[in-house]
């Protein structure tokens, strides 16, 4: 991962040091020559376009390319999570949500101890990922493109409601945080765009990136059954969002109809081997009848490589798998996917100096704000 950038105006000045690592891959192919390289990477770290006019992903435009990398790369789950451990245990708990309580206090012994998770104010992770994706068809076969797309992202968190992302792939940047207010994102095609409804969490920390927010987020699961996932026997743990929240975080012009979480977790070794989640937004067109457009998204990510960092169990490399449909009345059924690759190369936690100033939105997303909370 590049982590600085030579000054190519003054071969005496110092390195610039980069927002986001990228990896050397990347880098290179930013341009043909050292200057072309440093003009666009001073363009991508003021969140600009680039020269670039391939289209990345299969997609049909850059703008296109944008939305899918904040589908794909930086997604939110529906819940909130609690900034601290339910510990209670009622006799009055079902059967499932008892057996799944247990699951978890197992996954939370496994990932480094309740002691160790709770001593975790904040963190801090740098990782790489490669993209390969199909285009939007129609049918039952998709067939993702030979040719991959690599960027790096860096994660800051303060626990857990305050947090910041960054991801560049392909020379574009998009990034999305939260202040404990409100969720939001943007990229230099859009500015800022708040999220509707309470402050939600990124759906990478749930990728094994922080155990406390599994934990967290499962203690108020059911427990659905047994799977074997990649030859390794696992509980299944499910959450349903509440249809008040779904009510919620809905627009005018938009309907959440379900957002359901599962997570796998080993027998053998406690750990959450794969997280999923499927949401079915309805997209309404028209005030007349059947004019809707339904969108289906499945996303699954298969968790690997746990190491001990500071006496808590990290998960550093993954796939995950984005599958998009579109079905209804006013469009013919389509569906796409995008296929990551994911390595953590930094992790640390408790960042000393860490101010929640560093997390505060856009200024242009002042107004939004307002709008919304009215």
């Amino acid at each position: 991962m590049r982590k600085l950038c030579p000054n190519y105006d003054n071969a005496a000045g110092l390195e610039t040091v980069l927002e986001v690592p990228v990896p050397e891959e990347m880098f290179t192919s930013m341009g043909t020559n050292s200057a072309s390289r440093w003009r666009n990477m001073r363009a991508l770290m003021k969140a600009e376009t680039t020269a670039d006019k391939l289209c990345h992903l299969l997609a049909k435009s850059n703008s296109e390319f944008l939305a899918l990398l904040k589908i794909v790369g930086a997604p939110l789950i529906p819940f909130h999570v609690q900034p601290y451990f339910n510990r209670s245990f009622d006799k009055h708990y079902s059967t499932e949500a008892s057996t799944a309580r247990y699951i978890v206090k197992q996954y939370a012994a496994a990932t480094g101890g309740t002691a160790a998770l709770t001593a975790v104010q904040s963190m801090y992770a740098v990782g790489q990922v490669k993209m390969v994706g199909s285009e939007m068809l129609q049918g039952t076969e998709i067939h993702v493109a030979a040719t991959s797309e690599v960027g790096g992202f860096v994660v800051w968190q303060k626990n857990p409601d305050l947090w910041y992302f960054e991801l560049v792939v392909a020379g574009h940047k998009v990034s999305a945080g939260s202040d404990g207010k409100i969720a939001w994102n943007q990229s230099y095609s859009q500015p800022g765009h708040a999220n509707r409804g309470p402050t939600r969490p990124l759906r990478r920390f749930f990728q094994g990136l922080d155990p406390r927010c599994v934990a967290k987020l499962f203690i108020e699961a059911t427990f659905v059954g047994e799977e074997e996932i990649e030859h390794e026997d696992c509980f299944v743990l499910k959450l349903d969002t509440d249809y008040s929240v779904l009510k919620f975080q809905s627009s005018p012009s938009t309907e959440i109809l379900h957002h359901t979480v599962w997570g796998h977790f080993s027998h053998k070794t406690g750990l959450l081997v794969k997280f999923s989640d499927t949401k079915l937004v309805k997209m309404i067109k028209s005030v007349r009848a059947n004019n809707c457009v339904f969108w289906e998204t499945n996303i699954t990510t298969f968790i690997r490589d746990y190491r001990c960092v500071e006496g808590i169990n990290v998960a550093h490399r993954g796939e995950t798998v984005t599958t998009l449909f579109r079905y209804g009345d006013a469009v013919q059924n389509q569906r796409r996917r995008v296929e990551e690759a994911w390595e953590i190369d930094e992790v640390d936690f408790n960042i000393q100096g860490l101010s929640p100033d560093y997390f505060l939105p856009p200024a242009d997303l002042k107004r939004e704000v307002v709008e919304l909370q009215h």
